[in-house]
């Protein structure tokens, strides 16, 4: 028995067997005829805006800080100093107290005048200050600048091989400036042997916490900055 199909014949089905086959064996569009498929979605990552005020007991904003602070310092320019010896105390930090729906905001300096710790209250309804509060021999942990003023006096006192030799021993580098280190403090009170540093407490002193960028701690843990006096001891 002859099938009977010709070359051209033969050619045709073979064709056709292959079409059949790729058309069988691709995969579904995705959702099916006529369904458009999903497009891809890019989530902003972009914090919301800070609000102005805060509500309840909400961190303080950074713009009701601003205010209270412009509030605070009103009243303390004449006669205070702060850690540069400018005219007006050191701002320190400020902290939220509620009561109810009321915020106020504690204020707190430091006048290396009069070697005193400053609160003031702040109303941030009426903006009036409603307290103020002085009291020596308190001292709260350094500001910012506090640290950055205690680093620049032992950069510029004979200290300032400690921290280089520390440095170098720490990262096996030559220290190239203060972009090379983060620095931190804390507030040191003297004890009954630091003959050197007997102000500290009555004064403000710093014990800076020093380390390379790149982790590694140079210890200057001997070194004293007292802020009120602008000075640099070492302990023993």
């Amino acid at each position: 028995m002859s099938w009977g199909l010709g070359i051209s014949t033969v050619t045709a089905l073979a064709a056709f067997g292959v079409a059949s086959w790729q058309a069988n064996a691709a995969p579904p569009s995705p959702g099916g005829p006529g369904v458009a498929a999903e497009q891809p979605r890019v989530s902003d990552p972009s914090p919301a805006p800070e609000q102005a005020t805060g509500t309840g007991s909400d961190a303080l904003t950074t713009d009701e800080v601003g205010r209270a602070r412009a509030v605070a310092l009103a009243p303390l320019t004449g006669g205070t100093e702060d850690v540069t010896g400018a005219a007006g105390p050191e701002y320190l930090s400020a902290e939220l107290v509620t009561d109810g729906a009321q915020r106020r905001a504690d204020v707190y300096y430091y006048d290396y005048r009069a070697e005193k710790l400053i609160k003031q209250v702040v109303d941030l309804g009426t903006g009036k200050v409603t307290g103020s509060y002085a009291a020596a021999g308190m001292q709260p942990p350094a500001a910012d600048r506090e640290v950055g003023t205690a680093l620049d006096l032992v950069l510029a006192s004979p200290h300032a091989a400690e921290l280089r030799d520390g440095y170098a021993r720490a990262t096996g580098r030559t220290y190239s400036g203060k972009d090379d280190i983060v620095v931190t403090a804390h507030v040191y009170k003297a004890r009954p042997a630091d003959t050197a540093v007997r102000n500290c407490g009555k004064h403000r002193c710093l014990q800076l916490i020093v380390q390379a960028a790149d982790g590694p701690f140079i210890d200057l843990n001997q070194i004293i900055i007292d802020l009120s006096g602008r000075t640099v001891a070492r302990l023993k």
